[in-house]
């Protein structure tokens, strides 16, 4: 399984996201075989690592974002993810206006699979204090734990 976690400029929320997911999946569901990548809607700081203040809040958890960089949603990347998990309903909307035909199936919010938070959208923390990144990574820990158990079904 393949997943991509999509928000605006890839880097506080969906870099978080594929940290985040990879070290839960790693830890808690080793039989699984999934693979993460993220990127943005927009093309702002392709090639840039995460937000400090998002390695910070991960880093705080136990996990590392350092090694990724941001880029841009791609045509190809419809065909080669299996789920194309949009961070907000902005990004939804524009990765189901990209998405060719039967792909747009496969785009989905990433809090579909965390309905115990009572959120549909994790809110974007760049212009926020570093209880808004906090709450990217308690908000990415559950969404991935809800995604790992839909895909192990």
């Amino acid at each position: 399984m393949n997943v991509l976690f999509v928000c605006l400029g890839n880097i506080c929320r969906s870099p978080t996201a594929e940290g985040v997911f990879l070290a839960i999946a790693g830890r808690e569901a080793p039989h699984l075989t999934v693979q993460a990548d993220s990127a943005g809607t927009a093309s702002y700081h392709i090639g840039a690592p995460p937000d400090r203040r998002s390695q910070r809040a991960a880093r705080d958890r136990g996990y590392d974002l350092s090694a990724l960089r941001a880029r841009q949603v791609e045509t190809g990347d419809f065909e080669r993810f299996d789920l194309l998990l949009a961070m907000d309903e902005a990004n939804l909307a524009d990765l189901r206006a990209r998405a060719p035909g039967i792909a747009r199936e496969r785009v989905k919010l990433f809090l579909e699979y965390a309905p115990e938070t009572g959120r549909r959208e994790v809110p974007d923390p760049y212009h926020g204090s570093a209880r808004d990144f906090d709450l990217v990574v308690d908000l990415a820990e559950q969404g991935a734990r809800g995604l790992l158990k839909a895909l192990a079904r």
